[in-house]
């Protein structure tokens, strides 16, 4: 099995304008797209984290096209969270999509009731799990990170990737908990935050991080900065681990509900 190289993008995002935030990706995926297999977006990377779903919320064919036109144009997988709307109802949608077109999407199923997101957007109530070029990936959102039960590794992931809109002043519970993720689950553990200031005042220093199946940080550059970091992800060395260890052998079983 190949490695597995990742980039992925922690910026700033403009405070609910859509076409500005598409353009910024654009300049930024055109010049770091090459010899890379999946760019890695944050939460609403459109919009910010807002609850103005009702005006600023895009149809889902909207953003599938965006995210073709990229696929398409560079060869390279993308994957992050838009505010979309489908029907009536309007999602914290994550788009994975290949670069042959095909998608996976996952709808964040923990709302951050701190903001009233749960009085804006519709949960999911499925993981996803995507498989490419070999690896198996489960993308999640910000909020899901916090319960550990969600993420449990009984689909035989290879890697975990959560995209979020995570505030400075809870970042310490960001770079605990996708430590232990990475650790529990013998999993790569991707965390993916933006910077800056959103039009709510909120403040956010990125920390974007990649963590190894024993917890061990990958990512070397500074925590809170604009950056478009390139890594490579072992696979038989994390097949080697899981294999001398079995801590995914002895795990307790149950049903979510």
């Amino acid at each position: 099995m190949k490695d597995l190289s990742i980039a992925y993008v922690q910026t700033e995002l403009y405070w609910e304008q859509a076409e500005q935030n598409r353009n910024h990706f654009e300049e930024l995926i055109a010049k770091h797209s090459a010899k890379t297999d999946i760019i890695i977006l944050p939460e609403m990377f459109t919009t910010g984290f807002s609850m103005q779903a009702e005006v600023n919320a895009e149809d889902f064919e909207t953003h599938l096209r965006w995210f073709n036109k990229i696929t398409s144009t560079y060869e390279v997988a993308v994957t992050g969270s838009v505010m979309c709307k489908v029907g009536h109802q309007f999602y914290n949608r994550l788009i994975f999509m290949k670069p042959n077109g095909d998608y996976s999407t996952y709808d964040k199923h923990h709302l951050f009731s701190l903001a009233n997101e749960q009085n804006v957007y519709s949960a999911g109530h499925s993981i996803c799990t995507v498989n490419y070029k070999g690896w198996k990936i489960c993308p999640l959102i910000c909020y899901d990170l916090r319960f550990p039960v969600w993420s449990r590794n009984t689909q035989a992931y290879d890697v975990l990737i959560y995209v979020a809109n995570w505030p400075e002043r809870r970042i310490l519970a960001w770079d605990t908990l996708l430590k232990a993720r990475a650790i529990e689950n013998m999993s790569y553990c991707i965390g993916v935050n933006r910077i800056g200031k959103d039009g709510n005042g909120v403040n956010y220093v990125g920390h974007s991080a990649v963590y190894d199946f024993l917890g061990q940080v990958l990512s070397k550059h500074h925590p809170e900065i604009e950056t478009v970091t390139h890594l490579k992800l072992n696979y038989e060395s994390q097949q080697k681990a899981r294999r001398k260890f079995g801590f995914l052998n002895d795990r307790d079983h149950f049903t979510l509900n």
